[in-house]
Parts: C-alpha cells; structure tokens; sequence
C-alpha cells in the first residue's frame, strides 16, 4: 500500500503527495516523466517567451509530447499568467494555455496523461472554466491567503501556497511558508500544497502537520540523476551553495530567487542589467528569461541568472528520483506515526 492516500493523491491519481515544481523557462520533460514515473506529478515547464510565440507553442507541444513518451503516468504542465502594467494578460499565457487545451481535444491519449493544468503569477481568471471545461485539474500557485480564497472561490480545484523561501518567481506579499501554509489551509475547504522549503521526508511530515495536503519541489528535483537536459554546472552551483548565498531580485512576474552572482548583482543594484540601458519593459524581460536560460542550457552560473530557493544551502547530493519519492512518502509516513505513536492516551472523561 502506498504509505499516503488522501484527497490530493485520489484527485490527481498519483501514489503519493509529492509534485514537481514549475520550472520554466526551462527544458523539464525528462525530469517531469522520472517525477511522474516515480508515483508523484511530474511538471513540463513552458519554454520561455520568444518573439514567435506560435513557435514557442510549437516547442512546448514538443516538450509534452516528449514527456507523455517517457511515462504512462499522469503529468501536468506550468503556465504563469502574466499581465501588463494595466493589468492585461500578455499573450503568451493565452497561446500557451490554448495550445494544451486543443492538443488534448486531438489526442485522447494525451489527454488521459496530461490531466493537470498549473497556472502562476497572475489571477487566472477566464481561464478557469476553460480549463475545466476540457476535463483537468487546475491548481493556481498563490502567495497570500485573500489569493488562495479569491482562487478556490473562483473555482480552482488545488491551492498551491508558495512560500517565500521557494526557488524562481516568489511570491510579492514575502509571506514564509511556516506562516502562509496553516492560514491558507484554514480559509479554503480544497486541497493544498506547500511550496518553499521543502527537500526531504520532514518537509512533508511539517507541511502536513501545517494542513497541507502535500508538497511541491523545484530544486531539490533539479539536483537529480535525472536531469540530464541542465548543464552540470548549474546543478553544482546548486550543490555549492551556503545559507546566505541566495537572494530575491525583480524577476519577470515580480519578486525572484536565485542565487548571488554577476547577473543578479544587476538587478538586486540597478533593476536593469547595464544601469538602465535597457528601458523597454518586453527587452528587459527578454533579457531575464535569456539571462535564466543561458545558466541552464550552457552553464554560465556567473553571468546568468541561476533560479534557487533558498534550501539549496541544505542541498548536498545528488537524487535518484525513482528511489527519493517513494521514500519520501514512506518517511513522512514514519514521521507522523513515530510523533503519534509518542504521545499519551488522552483520558477519558467522565
């Protein structure tokens, strides 16, 4: 028997609670089809903002497929919602969303393992009926409690709380998940995730005694055999960093985490890459995302900006990802029965 069933894991049907971060704008299909292989939800990540966004869609069906053939598992997909300075969502979260809407409606197969739809940064809004109305799950990654009840009243069926110690687009409101989680769990009757912070067996035991009903990783699954797509000194610049190497700078959707270094002294200094050189808005967007991608795909780990959460200065090892999973969930599993188990009989009143 799998050591963790509960609401999250019978929606989503997967064995155990344990989901794979959003990590775009980068490349994730292997690593998502090792997450969802594994018994968790694996994520395929969209695949930054070109200036063709009917080419980027073309590539992000690419993506997918290429993880629906490494696993018959389900899997989801990452989508954030971004809008302009008046509030107007920028066109690359429509193209996207719509691409695997309609690559569902071709490919009943694909649709049997593509189930789960996570929308970021901005209020999803009209994009929730659609979403449901093709038959998937949607969770929305927020990082206060008033976004999590405006989102599950809207109709969301997931609550993701990120707490803002994760990895990548952090949440502005820089609510701690130690703080977020226990009210966003109080305010909404769906089921909950824990983002930020967590890498191991006790950061699922925690996020589940805070009412959580489960946990979402991003770089702990980036450190991982699996991840063959990300240059290796990406993930060694991972591995070596320390408690304090991490900072939050002006991402793409607001707030940033990643780790300190040339291209992020930038942004943390002059909120531009060349002391306002840039000054359209869309370039400077375009350099972050190329700035994040050229970390990834050619290991520039000074000059490029390399996306962490703070747990990275806990993080010293390498993962199997079809053993860290399941293992994960057994030990949580422990966890909670060892502090139940310590605890005396309550007496029975009279």
């Amino acid at each position: 028997m799998n050591p963790i069933v509960n609401r999250y894991t019978q929606l989503v049907q997967i064995d155990h609670p344990i989901v794979q971060e959003g990590l775009g704008p980068f490349r994730t299909p292997k690593l998502a089809a090792a997450v969802s292989n594994a018994g968790g939800l694996g994520t395929v990540s969209m695949p930054g903002m070109p200036a063709d966004l009917a080419a980027g869609a073309r590539l992000f069906r690419d993506h997918i497929e290429e993880c629906r053939s490494l696993t018959d598992r389900p899997f989801a997909v990452n989508i954030p919602v971004g809008v302009d300075g008046n509030g107007v969502v920028l066109p690359f979260t429509d193209i996207y969303i719509r691409m695997v809407l309609d690559a569902r409606r071709e490919d009943a197969e694909l649709a049997r393992q593509l189930t789960v739809l996570t929308t970021s940064a901005g209020f999803p809004g009209d994009y929730i009926a659609p979403i449901h109305d093709a038959g998937m799950i949607h969770q929305h990654k927020v990082g206060s409690t008033r976004q999590a009840v405006k989102a599950a009243e809207a109709g969301v069926d997931v609550i993701i709380a990120a707490g803002f110690e994760m990895g990548g687009h952090a949440p502005s409101k820089a609510v701690h998940s130690y703080v977020l989680v226990p009210s966003v769990t109080e305010a909404v009757d769906v089921p909950v995730l824990l983002t930020g912070g967590a890498r191991d067996a006790r950061g699922l035991a925690a996020a589940m005694a805070l009412g959580a009903d489960g946990v979402a990783m991003g770089t702990r699954f980036i450190t991982s055999t699996a991840n063959t797509d990300w240059h290796p000194a990406y993930i060694q610049a991972l591995i070596d960093a320390k408690e304090g190497d991490d900072v939050a700078f002006d991402g793409v959707y607001g707030p940033c985490r990643g780790l300190r270094n040339a291209a992020s002294r930038r942004l943390t200094d002059h909120g531009t890459p060349d002391s306002g050189e840039i000054a359209d808005a869309v370039e400077l967007t375009r350099w972050k995302i190329e700035s994040m991608q050229r970390a990834q795909t050619d290991g520039d780990v000074e000059q490029g900006l390399v996306l962490a959460g703070q747990v990275a200065s806990a993080i010293d090892d390498i993962i199997d990802i079809a053993e860290f999973v399941p293992s994960t969930a057994r030990g949580a599993a422990e966890i909670l029965h060892t502090l139940a188990s310590s605890l005396p009989t309550p007496a029975v009143s009279a």
